[in-house]
């Protein structure tokens, strides 16, 4: 029998909390951690070989390190002995340890999960180093904290560290249909018909915690009172308002084309207002921020360079904190977008350059633009006449960079507001040089 083929138990206690009843029984039901559990990846090679050595899982709350502890307990054939930080001492490690040693004396192999880890302090880590070292035991201990800070260096040295990550909103909607589905240990028997949205309302609400997510469906599937999984049960589950829209459909672009608008009105609480309706409504975090990196680039530019800077920023926060401490950097963002200065200069420039490019001949680029890093190129005049701006006062030079037909073009025309009143001054100057050089020639 394969050692991922495992059966499922044959009585399911349904007094159970559905968190626990739904705990994955086969590595293929477990969902999320690709990258140790995927195939290949570190982790699975140690399972696959039955080659364990004592582990630490570190991660966030809910995305499965009891489950993985148990499941790994399962598949490798060793007993599970369950260790709380929060309720044990030095003496109940030492009355685990008796246990594990007895059954070391059977020929099996124990697995001591001890949950919190970080919350032991030194002496109580301590107490496991005798044991994981002489085999007695194979430790897997689960943290929310950093094991670098949290686990004593000793403990650390003897074992391997995995991280594991947030479970993604489809990760979450996946489980809660599965539990939906699933008439052994899920709510199956209640034949609930949920749509997509409200699950992914349950999902987002939920933080990448899947114990969160599966103690929200339950609650709402039991305050659910026909076949359908209702919206004020799931609602009153999740404490927070249900704003469904379809995230492809005609609500979804009327939202993101309010907040754009409002940002480039300068309505710094409109835009808030829109994109608090988006977030309620469990829009895609990652997608917002683009849409505000684009305003930035689109309706303030060089008006205000950091602009930018910081849509750019509240991007980066949004896909390193997740929900909900990367919706403050939206907010921030967008009200920073809202406020600054408005120029669409550059937009304007670039659509007049398209515009040249497709109706204009694609005429060769000027010798005196062009490198010359052979003789012969040089011979051809390659190079010729071009003035190199840092060996001229001011790096200012009068030569015309751009091709014979539309030399004096000018595409950028940058307007009176913000940073742009003064790259606009500077430019005249920079112009005006320019042509008075030219006239000296």
């Amino acid at each position: 029998m394969s050692l991922f083929d495992t059966s499922l138990p044959e009585v399911v206690d349904k007094r159970r909390p559905l968190a626990d009843r739904m705990r994955p029984e086969r590595l293929g039901e477990l969902v999320g951690q690709e990258h140790i559990l995927g195939p290949g990846k570190p982790l699975r090679e140690q399972i696959e070989r039955d080659e364990l050595s004592s582990v630490i899982l570190w991660g966030p709350p809910g995305v499965g390190k009891t489950s993985l502890a148990k499941l790994i307990a399962r598949l490798t054939h060793c007993e599970f002995l369950p260790f709380s930080a929060v309720l044990s001492g030095i003496k109940e490690i030492k009355a685990v340890m008796a246990d594990a040693e007895r059954f070391r004396r059977l020929g099996r192999r124990t697995i001591l999960f001890v949950d919190e880890i970080h919350r032991f302090n030194k002496a109580q880590q301590d107490a496991f180093l005798p044991y994981v070292e002489r085999g007695d035991i194979i430790l897997i201990g689960a943290t929310t904290e950093n094991p670098s800070f949290e686990v004593i260096s000793a403990l650390l040295s003897r074992s391997r560290v995995y991280a594991l990550k947030a479970l993604a909103v489809p990760q979450i909607t996946e489980l809660l249909k599965r539990a939906l589905a699933d008439r052994e240990r899920g709510l199956g028997e209640r034949e609930i018909q949920a749509g997509d949205e409200l699950l992914e309302q349950i999902a987002l609400f939920s933080n990448g915690d899947a114990r969160t997510a599966y103690n929200a469906l339950e609650a709402a599937v039991a305050a659910s009172p026909g076949k359908e999984l209702a919206a004020q049960a799931v609602e009153d589950a999740i404490q927070r308002k249900v704003l469904l829209y379809d995230k492809g459909g005609e609500e979804h672009y009327n939202l993101i084309s309010a907040l754009h608008k409002s940002v480039r009105s300068s309505d710094p609480d409109a835009a808030l207002y829109w994109l608090g309706r988006m977030l309620e409504s469990g829009e895609d975090r990652l997608y917002i921020a683009r849409r505000l990196v684009r305003m930035a680039i689109e309706d303030i530019s060089l008006a205000d360079p950091r602009a930018l800077e910081q849509a750019v920023a509240a991007m980066q926060a949004v896909h390193f904190l997740g929900i909900p401490e990367g919706d403050l950097a939206l907010a921030q963002a967008a009200i920073y977008l809202a406020v600054a200065p408005k120029s669409d200069a550059a937009y304007r420039a670039l659509n007049l350059v398209q515009e040249d490019v497709q109706k204009t001949m694609a005429e060769p680029v000027p010798l005196h633009l062009r490198n010359a890093p052979t003789a012969a190129m040089k011979q051809w005049g390659y190079g010729e006449g071009y003035q190199h701006a840092h060996q001229f006062a001011d790096a200012l030079v009068e030569m015309e960079c751009l091709p014979p037909s539309l030399a004096g073009k000018r595409y950028y025309l940058p307007t009176e507001r913000g940073v742009e009143k003064r790259i606009s001054e500077r430019l005249e100057e920079i112009r005006k040089r320019k042509a008075e050089g030219r006239e000296r020639e």
